[in-house]
């Protein structure tokens, strides 16, 4: 309803499209078919290339520790982005945080879905130079796009 009433700035520094968990319960229930999970990611991006999106968002800081992740070696390190999230909110909460999740790790470890011997490189796709030159093209498809729509 914001959105049709013109309520551009408020939609985009609302904190609403970051807590869409991408269950896809929305588009599946919608008696329109709207796709509102890919709305809602839409608003996300659009906001926070503009400098809209609220730095404290939980979710928001989720996706840009698992994005930075991801885009280094085309797989996520599942440990750097664990501790990463887990110290985020500095050395204290980091320590209890872990120290609370200690069996679903070392689950992760027996499970081999985590090595901490990859703490430093990690795994990654065979061809990174491949992988960044599809992630380039990418950025530019979506500033092309963001271009017209913004024109």
């Amino acid at each position: 309803m914001m959105i049709r009433a013109n309520k551009r700035d408020e939609v985009l520094s609302s904190s609403s499209m970051w807590m869409c968990t991408s269950c896809y319960n929305c588009i599946v229930r919608c008696p329109r078919g709207l796709p509102i999970t890919h709305i809602m990611h839409g608003l996300a991006h659009y906001a926070d290339r503009l400098g809209m999106a609220p730095e404290d968002q939980p979710t928001r800081k989720f996706a840009k520790r698992f994005w930075s992740n991801l885009t280094k070696t085309g797989r996520v390190n599942e440990l750097k982005l664990g501790l990463s999230l887990y110290f985020m909110n500095g050395f204290g909460e980091g320590v209890k945080t872990a120290l609370k999740m200690k069996d679903v790790g070392l689950g992760m470890v027996k499970t081999k879905r985590m090595n901490p011997m990859e703490i430093v490189g990690g795994h990654g796709v065979k061809d990174k130079a491949g992988f960044q030159a599809i992630l380039q093209r990418a950025r530019e498809i979506e500033l092309a796009k963001a271009a017209r729509f913004e024109g």
